[in-house]
């Protein structure tokens, strides 16, 4: 008997941890398929930025997306730091960190316990330590070669995203960087997190204090137009009111001077994203890197090519596809090199692609980041590979680990792992689970219902005799067909829409407990989803026309690039509503809108969570 129990207790236990393993896994998938769908949108965004070159009657507006920005002539090399003393007052009453450079140690570890008491930078010492940042980067070269020969290890980083209580950690743990202790971080140091600001200063420091030492190569988040969209703008701006204009037309500078990729004792070849068939690291090391001020507005030669995959075919070293590649691409088990079409841009490589770059450079391992990885790091084809993610709790709190790789003179890989746990040490794990799978389950019903119109359609396409009701099947293939997400609809399907009797899926029911919060009582319905459906896309559009960073454009700007959008997407409304919305928007009638205050109004609001607040 007491056998036949524990046998039972035992069997019970498997069968919950597996059922708990499945929920956080389906929780995690759903997160990324939106992730790379959003970056699918971001990537796409490019191709309307030169449909406005083309069809606006003020091409001026929006013509510094290809030139660069004329405002980076206010931090050009002139301005030292001297001169930034004399412009910029430090008020008596300003507690945090005074740098004087060049920097030390001591600054450095000032640095590191205002940020930790969440202190702020002044402003003054931010630019100035932009300045000397840029300055060193511009003496390295594309690809920074090193060697373990100096030193017991080296230590890889990946993605931080602006979890500064990561690289707080990795810190405490692994120590801090200095002649005996070197660090590469692989890019990606910001946006998505609330520190991406504080990370940078302390990367920058500490590379100014060791520019031999500590080694940052660019990620695909360096990047001011992807910045717009998550999150950092918002947070310099928010952070350094009077001089965040200043701050973020020099952080574009200094973006695109950070190194392309690091290779150890010539074997180890580290850089954020991945490799392509036609990656030619001869060629990235020669190119003028900084020419290339964003991956989000292509030049002119590549905008105006027909068809990108033949394109990279026929032309030779394609300087934008280079770039694109390496710091876009994902690997992938099967053989081959073929377009990345879940994120919109770069390529997914085989490991037959792996070998014939190793062969070519006589290399033994690739180092990225790129990718989300619940343990924090992935090894792929067969062992070539490594993936290395650096952000913890990533998605939720308790969606994943961190790790970072420490590298020996025999290059032999040692990975550690880590979790900044502030809550999660509370909850049991049925609990952890939960809060990621309300949490991914929420952010897949707002995006579900963004798509509302598309997906009736869709629906109704299967229910040819009206009844409002579908088979599990039809209902996933209707989901899947508008949404390409990717996710195991019939798994989600209790999650997301009720079934009668018969086991036929009432497909109206998905939008149930959701609604579009529309403040603005004159917006049609049809108005009001295409404006919460492309927020995000009209937010970038909208604040790269708003060169002074005021938050303000004129009413005939907004509505012209709001038809102009529309046009582009093949999408039609009608301009009556639009007109009238745009006249009702002008709260003070002085003919310009607050459009990032506007936009916000349009989002998807869960109507349990409206009534509880």
């Amino acid at each position: 008997t007491v056998i036949r129990a524990a046998i039972l207790i035992q069997n019970w236990y498997r069968f919950t941890m597996a059922r708990l393993e499945m929920r956080r896994r389906y929780s995690l998938s759903i997160f990324q398929s939106i992730e790379y769908a959003d970056e699918q949108d971001q990537l796409q965004l490019s191709n309307f930025f030169t449909f406005m070159l083309d069809y606006c009657t003020h091409p001026d507006t929006v013509s510094h997306l290809f030139t660069g920005p004329s405002v980076s002539q206010e931090v050009n090399e002139g301005l030292c730091l001297t001169e930034f003393e004399k412009k910029i007052y430090v008020p008596d009453s300003y507690y945090g960190p005074r740098l004087s450079f060049p920097l030390t140690v001591e600054d450095a570890n000032a640095l590191l316990h205002a940020f930790r008491n969440e202190q702020l930078l002044h402003a003054r010492y931010v630019l100035q330590l932009l300045c000397e940042t840029r300055r060193v980067l511009k003496e390295m070269p594309n690809i920074t070669h090193l060697s373990t020969s100096y030193s017991k290890d080296i230590t890889v980083c990946g993605d931080l995203h602006g979890n500064l209580d990561d690289l707080l950690l990795i810190f405490y743990k692994n120590g801090l960087p200095s002649e005996q202790n070197r660090y590469v971080f692989n890019g990606d140091f910001v946006d998505r997190g609330k520190n991406s600001m504080e990370i940078l200063i302390i990367l920058f420091a500490f590379l100014l204090i060791y520019p031999n030492d500590l080694h940052l190569n660019r990620g695909n988040h360096e990047d001011y137009i992807m910045n717009l969209r998550y999150g950092f703008t918002k947070e310099v701006s928010k952070k350094y009111k009077d001089h965040g204009k200043q701050i973020l037309c020099l952080l574009q500078d200094v973006f695109s001077w950070l190194p392309l990729a690091t290779i150890i004792d010539s074997k180890v070849l580290i850089l954020h994203g991945g490799i392509s068939d036609t990656t030619d690291l001869d060629f990235l090391n020669t190119l003028e890197r900084n020419k290339l001020k964003s991956l989000m507005r292509p030049p002119k030669s590549v905008r105006n090519r027909q068809d990108p995959v033949k394109e990279r075919i026929t032309t030779t070293r394609p300087i934008y596809l280079q770039i694109l590649d390496i710091l876009w691409s994902d690997p992938r088990s099967q053989n081959g090199c073929t377009p990345n079409k879940r994120r919109g841009g770069g390529c997914y490589f085989g490991p037959d692609v792996t070998a014939k770059l190793f062969e070519r450079y006589n290399l033994k391992m690739l180092i990225r980041s790129h990718e989300f990885k619940p343990e924090g790091y992935e090894i792929s084809h067969d062992g070539k590979v490594i993936t290395i993610f650096s952000a913890s709790n990533y998605y939720e709190e308790g969606s994943n680990r961190g790790a970072y790789i420490k590298l020996n003179p025999e290059l032999i890989p040692r990975f550690v792992q880590y979790q900044v746990s502030k809550y999660t040490r509370r909850q049991n794990l049925r609990e952890r689970v939960g809060t990621i799978e309300s949490s991914a389950l929420k952010s897949l019903r707002e995006k579900i219902y963004a798509c509302r119109s598309e997906l009736t359609s869709a629906f109704a396409e299967y229910d040819v005799n009206g009844t409002g009701k579908i088979s599990v099947n039809d209902w996933a293939a209707a989901m899947e067909s508008v949404l390409q997400l990717g996710v195991p609809w019939r798994m989600l399907r209790p999650q997301l829409a009720h079934v009668n009797a018969d086991g036929e899926v009432d497909f109206m029911s998905c939008f149930y407990d959701l609604k579009i919060d529309q403040p603005i009582k004159e917006v049609q319905p049809a108005l009001a989803e295409t404006l919460c459906r492309y927020r995000k896309d009209l937010e970038i559009i909208f604040n790269v026309i708003d060169k002074d960073h005021s938050g303000l454009i004129s009413l005939e700007e907004f509505g012209q690039t709001w038809k102009l959008f529309m046009s582009h997407l093949g999408i039609d409304v009608c301009d009556e509503s639009l007109d009238k919305l745009v006249l009702h928007i002008d709260y003070n009638k002085d003919g310009h809108i607050d459009f990032n205050e506007f936009l916000e109004a349009f989002h998807v609001v869960h109507r349990l969570e409206k009534k509880a607040n």
